[in-house]
């Protein structure tokens, strides 16, 4: 018989595990019990640095004081992500998290700029774009603006480990109960087949009503002892490890995530205050660990702090992401590789999502199915947008690429590559974190073009169309002429 939810056990620390009993305490108060389990002898994964902005809202409803977060976190800002010999060698472009230009009723921007570049004016897109001047300049500041047209949106770099530790400094004093143990055993209830409770090494039960799992790559609830299964997305996205190190920080930290293509996968620079972050995403049926290390090793800005450190992974997500009375967080309801900055993102929306179908009164299947049906659908959208960099790319100068252009995509996502390259339109979904503007950058920056745009972009004469993009290039540029340096920024705002 169903029973109402009275105590939630998170299996897993970590930033989801901690992320995930921070935001089900501060949601759920005195409702239920939140305790945690986890062994200071399992390490996490720890390289999820960069984020995006929807990261604020976790840190607006945990009441986090922005400043005190980023001291903590060593954190920097991020205002995008700079691809770099993505579409040829030699060549890069910007995905910032705000959008170019403005758009018309029914029409937007990016269809002006098609005809403009149709007309063979001189004009670059990311010059109406007002998070790329401020990233060519090396500048942020926190503007307070009545006309979202000059809201500059931005994300953070930061060190995860820390923030973790951060969420459960937080945890903990909002109530929520902290277990050291290794868990021996995960024991289901015989009748329904529910995790019943864990048994710790050395002794020692919780028991709880629903399971969170955080257990990372293991799927120790949701995998090893449900044995929900896994849909492998590999022949998609063949890169399967990371090799992650740490260097010593730049002189000047830039305010955006740098991706570079190399010849069988790419390579994060994440400045953090401390430190960089660099890893190197690759495919090993392309590149040995060895090859792969030493192509990251030479291809530093700064002088390493550590050993690298191998992270195997496959692509792809569990299959029910919320099996019975366990729900998969994190590592152990999916992986899609770092390239959009997704990660962290994911284990928001999982607890998010949790939390308005959250199931007081005793877990119903009506509730689980669509639970499972948004995060299904919402990981395969994220998936179809990290595709789109690898497929749409005129590089043929490894086995590599020249296998990525020949992929047959899902549907969904050839769908809308057709639709863009005739008319420019972007269809948004329900679910897509990447609104229209990311699209569009990523597209136009992997080299595909519209053969037509919308036809209220011809509603202005060519000197009216070449006026306007003018003033918006010098409207966008504005702010930024009067922001202080990034660096410059975080000293003052952090303090010290």
């Amino acid at each position: 018989m169903n029973k109402n939810i009275k105590k939630v056990v998170v299996v897993g620390g970590g930033t989801s595990g901690w992320m995930s009993a921070a935001l089900l305490k501060k949601v759920l108060g005195n409702v239920v019990d939140i305790e945690l389990v986890e062994s200071d002898s399992i390490g996490i994964v720890g390289v999820g640095e960069a984020t995006i902005p929807p990261i604020q809202h976790v840190n607006e409803v945990l009441g986090i004081n922005e400043a005190e977060f980023m001291r903590e976190t060593k954190a920097t800002i991020k205002l995008a992500i700079k691809f770099e010999n993505w579409r040829v060698k030699g060549e890069d472009y910007f995905h910032t998290f705000s959008a170019p230009g403005k758009s018309l009723a029914f029409c937007h921007f990016h269809h002006l700029w098609v005809r403009a570049n149709q007309l063979g004016m001189d004009n670059d897109l990311w010059q109406h774009d007002i998070n790329y001047h401020a990233c060519l300049e090396g500048k942020f500041a926190k503007l307070q603006v009545k006309d979202p047209l000059f809201e500059v949106k931005y994300a953070y770099h930061f060190d995860s480990g820390l923030y973790g530790q951060y969420l459960r400094k937080i945890s903990e004093k909002m109530g929520v109960k902290r277990t050291e143990g290794f868990i021996e055993e995960v024991n289901l209830n015989p009748a329904n087949g529910h995790v019943q409770s864990l048994s710790l090494k050395g002794g020692g039960t919780i028991e709880g009503d629903l399971f969170i799992d955080c257990s990372g790559f293991r799927g120790l609830l949701i995998n090893q002892k449900l044995g929900t299964g896994f849909d492998d997305w590999s022949h998609w996205l063949p890169c399967d490890r990371a090799i992650a190190v740490p260097s010593e920080r730049h002189e000047k930290t830039a305010p955006y995530t740098r991706s570079i293509a190399h010849e069988a996968g790419w390579q994060w620079r994440i400045p953090l205050q401390h430190r960089n972050g660099n890893g190197l995403v690759y495919s090993s049926r392309y590149y040995s660990d060895d090859e792969a290390q030493h192509i990251l090793l030479n291809n530093l800005d700064t002088k390493a702090l550590g050993e690298p450190k191998l992270i195997k992974f496959k692509t792809g997500r569990t299959r029910k992401q919320w099996n019975k009375n366990v729900v998969a967080v994190g590592l152990s309801s999916g992986f899609l590789e770092p390239l959009e900055s997704t990660s962290i993102y994911l284990v928001q929306a999982a607890v998010v999502r949790l939390l308005k179908f959250f199931p007081h009164a005793g877990i119903d299947d009506t509730q689980v199915a669509e639970y499972n049906r948004q995060s299904k659908l919402e990981y395969e959208l994220i998936r179809d947008f990290i595709i789109l960099h690898y497929y749409v790319t005129d590089r043929d100068d490894s086995q590599f690429w020249r296998d990525m252009q020949n992929l047959e995509v899902p549907k969904r996502l050839q769908d809308k590559i057709d639709l863009f390259k005739a008319n420019g339109t972007i269809t948004h979904e329900d679910l897509d974190i990447f609104w229209e503007a990311s699209w569009v950058q990523v597209m136009l920056g992997q080299g595909l073009k519209p053969n037509d745009y919308h036809p209220l972009a011809n509603q202005f004469s060519q000197d009216k169309l070449q006026e306007i993009l003018s003033n918006m290039k010098k409207a966008k540029y504005a702010p930024v002429a009067q922001m202080p340096e990034h660096d410059q920024f975080i000293k003052m705002f952090c303090g010290g």
